[in-house]
């Protein structure tokens, strides 16, 4: 079962959980793992981004800033300058915004002053990989723009996560973490209603924690939020369908292990699902959904 949720963004609500939502990926970054470079020019990032929206996409995703692992951000002096992230994304988000009006549109960001400016030319949610961990000022930020947030769960920086132990129990602690995200969001002022969860696959986790936390999402139904899942060409995907192939499996070859996960993660109670391919992940949405509306009726 996936309970039913009305998820209150910047100027408008989004009803989560008849159906899949789908939100679609656009990099305008020189370096991202999936398709870095691609898009960097604004003119190119709008026109994917249009193509997305016409195969069917909910939300467009827009992030300038790439965080793979060993990536150095928050805090070091190589991370990314936000005056360089503002050159990337703003105008991409202003085209597709003059193009489409009523696109819903998200920044991909874990810095405030980037979530303001961008949430300023029409962003309706801010999607902070961080959980508001890595910007001290980004959940004030949120609260008084009222933007709807996704706090994703991560452990440590991307520079760590190769060195990061094994978890023992990654479902437990991606709950308790995001509880505690959850709760520094409300002592600072962002509405329950705008609020939205991500457990953030691959972030901080090991190969092994992958899996575990896939077959018990609906684990994370407890603490009360809607959800979002993003496993669209990560690499524990890869690895596994490498493994079964006996190759190395690049980021634009996993689109049928991704639709997998992805459906799995529908399955077991996500609302959102944040994909590269649209068209294929609607389609498989659609199968998803309705064996869930099945099982509601059975009950």
């Amino acid at each position: 079962m996936r309970p039913l949720f009305t998820w209150q963004l910047r100027s408008r609500t989004l009803p989560l959980g008849e159906k899949t939502v789908v939100m679609g990926v656009i990099n305008v970054t020189p370096d991202s793992f999936s398709d870095g470079g691609l898009f960097l020019e604004a003119k190119n990032a709008v026109a994917h981004g249009l193509r997305l929206l016409d195969e069917g996409a909910d939300i467009l995703d827009v992030g300038g800033e790439s965080t793979r692992p060993g990536e150095p951000v928050a805090g070091t002096e190589q991370a990314l300058p936000e005056e360089e992230e503002l050159r990337r994304v703003l105008p991409v988000l202003e085209g597709i915004l003059h193009a489409r009006p009523d696109a819903i549109l998200s920044i991909d960001t874990y810095k405030a002053n980037v979530a303001k400016a961008a949430v300023a030319v029409g962003a309706e949610i801010v999607n902070d990989v961080s959980g508001f961990q890595w910007d001290p000022h980004m959940a004030a930020t949120c609260a008084a723009v009222g933007c709807g947030v996704v706090l994703m769960h991560t452990r440590g920086r991307p520079g760590q996560w190769r060195e990061l132990p094994h978890l023992a129990d990654v479902t437990s602690t991606v709950a308790h973490d995001l509880a505690n995200r959850v709760q520094v969001a409300l002592e600072r002022g962002v509405e329950r209603a705008h609020i939205v969860l991500d457990p953030g696959f691959g972030f901080g986790k090991s190969f092994e924690d992958n899996y575990p936390l896939l077959a018990h999402l609906d684990r994370l139904q407890r603490l009360g939020f809607p959800l979002l899942a993003g496993s669209s060409r990560k690499s524990f995907v890869g690895r596994t369908v490498g493994k079964r192939l006996g190759c190395n499996v690049p980021p634009s070859d996993r689109l049928y292990g991704s639709l997998a996960a992805m459906v799995v993660s529908i399955l077991r109670g996500v609302h959102i699902v944040r994909v590269h391919e649209v068209k294929p992940a609607l389609e498989a949405a659609a199968i998803a959904d309705e064996v869930l509306a099945a099982e509601a009726g059975d009950g």
